[in-house]
């Protein structure tokens, strides 16, 4: 039974949103004292509500919050979270006024982005963003959301998000390892790629400089050109402009980011070498085989924007093909394992069709990011403005965007991974992705076009994937000894061609 004095409470938080000189808002912010809550030092301000972490509470001499929850108390902070997911807007609004415990779990920002997609605003390409998706739901300017000191609350499940999302890059980023550092050249050449370097990370400061995009395009510049132009943002669909309107307004521990195949066709650019192309592939990398398929090959290239903070967590690109992606504006920090390699906080299942890793690309910093960093294997850069990355097939990469930015990228398959192209679309073809639904066979397909247009690449390729079937695990990771490890659910980027937009790998 929740106690009287909480009741009182709701009388003066229900009048958030009702600001028009008649109503005052509820209780104001009281001051952290200057604490900072967190073990990483000055980076992380204080929560905006006073939200402490679980430790502090025994350092604490007043009433502890929790303790308003009355038979709530037995209920775990993980499994209370869990339970708010099934309240609509209206449900979670008003529990989250009956004391101050709750209602610092009712405004997580994660619940109601759930709320938002499942609403009318989730189908909407336009519309205002309020700062948050709680403030986004509910329609409410900053002077109208509410203010409530809440430094009596101590929950590492309502602070570990905060923290998350503060968390500064830079100490990361810096003292990279020599012998981690990704190699870099101004450019290649393709005898160069195809000899040495194919089954290499690396970066290109050079490559790039002729593209008209790298001179021209900024966000503004974008958003001056393509302003009502709709764009996928992971589970969302929104115009350019309400995209940049979240972007430079968002607390969001994991940013949504705008990664669109279609790109080229929305925004009517010419993609190639030819007079009035946006730009085109770089001449290092040589043929890409896919390109046999015509237009019944994968989607390969993307559109990629986001805000810092935003980008994707540990993957494989689809369909054991590489890939290159260019930086037009902004800087991003990749680490990146080879195909064997066990990451920390990585977990895969026997057939690899299941990747699990923490819910956040910070939270993998926090808690792996040491750890990664001390293997032999592992091999990290930045890619800055201007400068292209060359990713490996099969490698497992991490990227996270440290400043707002433009990238664009495109997967590929080269000759030298030709047996391991062919490998996968033949042994894994449930993980196949990308061809669409009139495509039935994959692997009949690509060879089919390889005898008729490259019948001594087919030949190398079978002959590649006769050796490759016996050593397959050690050539993609399939790390099978990882299937009975502890996994956690992934709710953050994940990275699939999908053709139609309700097969998207959502996040």
């Amino acid at each position: 039974m929740l106690l009287p004095s909480h009741q009182r409470q709701i009388r003066s938080c229900a009048l958030e949103g009702e600001v028009d000189g008649s109503h005052p808002l509820s209780h104001p912010v009281i001051a952290n004292g200057g604490q900072d809550d967190s073990s990483l030092g000055s980076s992380v301000p204080p929560h905006p509500f006073g939200i402490k972490p679980l430790g502090n509470k025994y350092f604490f001499n007043g009433e502890d919050a929790r303790t308003s929850l009355g038979v709530l108390q037995i209920v775990p902070d993980e499994i209370l979270m869990q339970f708010l997911e099934y309240l609509d807007a209206r449900t979670l609004r008003l529990f989250g006024y009956t004391c101050k415990f709750l209602l610092g779990c009712c405004m997580a920002d994660d619940i109601w982005k759930a709320i938002f997609l499942e609403s009318d605003l989730g189908n909407k390409s336009s519309f205002e963003w309020r700062g948050s998706w709680r403030a986004t739901v509910l329609d409410l300017s900053p002077e109208q959301s509410i203010r409530v000191d809440c430094s009596s609350v101590f929950s590492d499940v309502l602070h570990r998000p905060f923290v998350c999302s503060h968390i500064s890059l830079s100490q990361y980023t810096k003292n990279i390892p020599t012998t981690n550092e990704i190699d870099r050249f101004e450019d290649l050449s393709y005898e160069d790629f195809a000899g040495k370097w194919s089954k290499k990370p690396f970066i290109l400061t050079e490559c790039i400089q002729a593209w008209p995009v790298t001179k021209s395009w900024t966000l503004e510049s974008l958003l001056s050109q393509y302003s009502d132009v709709v764009f996928r943002a992971e589970a969302v669909d929104w115009s350019f402009k309400t995209y940049c309107q979240y972007m430079r307004n968002s607390q969001d521990e994991s940013p949504l980011y705008l990664f669109d195949r279609k790109f080229a066709e929305k925004m009517s650019l010419k993609v190639g070498k030819e007079e009035g192309a946006a730009y085109w592939k770089p001449d290092c990398f040589g043929p890409d085989l896919f390109e046999l398929l015509g237009t019944e090959r994968p989607a390969h290239r993307w559109l990629i924007i986001g805000p810092e903070r935003s980008g994707s967590t540990f993957h494989k690109d689809p369909n054991a093909t590489s890939a290159w992606n260019a930086v037009i504006q902004g800087a991003k920090y990749w680490i990146m394992f080879p195909p064997s390699a066990s990451v920390p906080g990585v977990f895969v299942s026997k057939d690899s069709s299941e990747v699990t890793s923490p819910l956040s690309i910070a939270e993998w910093l926090l808690e792996f990011h040491s750890e990664a960093r001390k293997l032999p294997e592992c091999k990290e850069g930045i890619c800055k403005t201007g400068e292209i990355l060359h990713v490996p097939s099969g490698w497992w990469h991490l990227v996270v965007n440290l400043e707002d930015g433009i990238a664009l990228t495109q997967n590929f398959v080269p000759e030298s991974h030709l047996g391991g192209v062919m490998s996968f679309l033949k042994d894994k073809a449930d993980q196949v992705s990308g061809f669409e639904d009139e495509v039935a066979d994959p692997y009949a397909l690509f060879t089919s076009r390889l005898r008729e247009e490259r019948p001594d690449l087919l030949e190398v390729g079978l002959r590649q994937l006769a050796e490759k079937k016996r050593r397959w695990d050690s050539v993609v990771g399939d790390d099978e000894s990882s299937g009975d490890q502890p996994q956690k659910k992934n709710t953050g980027f994940s990275f699939g061609f999908g053709f139609e937009e309700e097969d998207d790998e959502v996040p």
